[in-house]
């Protein structure tokens, strides 16, 4: 009887752990409508054709700010034509301070600020940093939780951009 209960119990945690809420790798990725920290409203879906790391991020987040100098370089190091780089800041702070911290790490990419809405649709970002890397389709490559170091993000640019 205890090996049907460990085996059923197995099954079941399996299933749950299995079955997230968010997109899956090559499916399409939620598009969104989020006002960037200079005002413009950014759509994901204007960045098609285009390689996009989408980082879930705050800016009180060590592990993020761990990870802020790799979007930067790799930003500067690929041509804006083919890499687009996108914050989103999940901070609860005013975007004037979120600017502000912007300002100061000389962040070279787009900064926008999320909501609870497009965190849901990303399957509920339960823990920061979560990057996505999206392909010139739009489609999910690639999703990580927590810290990467900046090869896990060249690799896979240079992977989608080679696919062509």
């Amino acid at each position: 009887m205890t090996k049907i209960l460990t085996l059923a119990f197995s099954l079941l945690l399996f299933l749950c752990c299995s079955m997230s809420n968010g997109p899956k790798e090559g499916r399409l990725a939620p598009d969104f409508d989020l006002a960037s920290l200079d005002g413009r409203q950014i759509s994901l879906s204007e960045f098609r054709g285009k390689v996009v790391i989408l980082d879930f991020w705050a800016t009180w987040c060590k592990p993020c700010k761990l990870e802020l100098p790799h979007f930067v370089a790799l930003q500067q190091e690929f041509d804006k034509e083919v890499l687009q780089i996108i914050g989103i800041s999940l901070d609860k702070v005013s975007s004037d301070e979120v600017a502000s911290f912007v300002k100061e790490w000389k962040i070279p990419y787009i900064v926008v600020m999320g909501n609870g809405e497009v965190a849901r649709s990303y399957g509920g970002i339960r823990g920061i940093p979560t990057t996505f890397v999206i392909d010139k389709q739009g489609n999910i490559y690639k999703k990580y939780i927590g810290y990467r170091d900046k090869e896990i993000f060249e690799r896979d640019v240079r992977a989608l951009l080679e696919k062509a």
